[in-house]
């Protein structure tokens, strides 16, 4: 996939490609930090058909929501002939008892066998985090274990 950067003057960076079906999709990242996801017309990559200007907290949320899939699918396709074993994402909640503390503080993988092989925050992927990872609300945990260490991953995360 070819991704454009254009510098934009006294605005900031635009980048964007041109999707399977012709259509050009960027993002426009302002000098002060705020976004805007844009559509361009397929002829002309200068006429915008639509632009939805994002927080910083939204452009992360939509990130996630487009790069964690991604991700466990990957690893789902790498373990698909490994019996017994699953990927799964697992969202943190703004309100969960991990929010602000380490990895290892819920001793995920001690009381459920499950690991954590990447968390995926403001779409920036975190491979292998040690356990002095700090979680924060909203981040998404990409774990590998069994279906019912999974379940038990959710409880721990939710309740602690």
């Amino acid at each position: 996939m070819n991704v454009e950067v254009t510098p934009l003057p006294g605005i900031g960076t635009r980048q964007d490609f041109v999707s399977r079906s012709g259509r050009r999709i960027g993002v426009i990242t302002h000098r002060d930090g705020h976004v805007d996801l844009i559509v361009s017309k397929q002829e002309d990559p200068d006429a915008c058909v639509a632009s939805i200007p994002l927080s910083a907290e939204e452009s992360g949320a939509l990130a996630n929501l487009l790069g964690a899939p991604h991700l466990v699918a990957q690893l789902a396709e790498q373990h698909r002939e490994v019996t017994g074993v699953t990927t799964r994402q697992l969202p943190l909640a703004p309100g969960s008892p991990y929010a602000g503390r380490t990895l290892g503080d819920t001793a995920l993988r001690t009381r459920t066998a499950v690991s954590v092989v990447a968390v995926v925050r403001a779409g920036i992927v975190h491979p292998s985090p040690r356990p002095d990872f700090l979680l924060a609300g909203g981040d998404i945990l990409v774990t590998v274990g069994t279906a019912e260490g999974l379940t038990a991953a959710v409880d721990v995360l939710e309740r602690g």
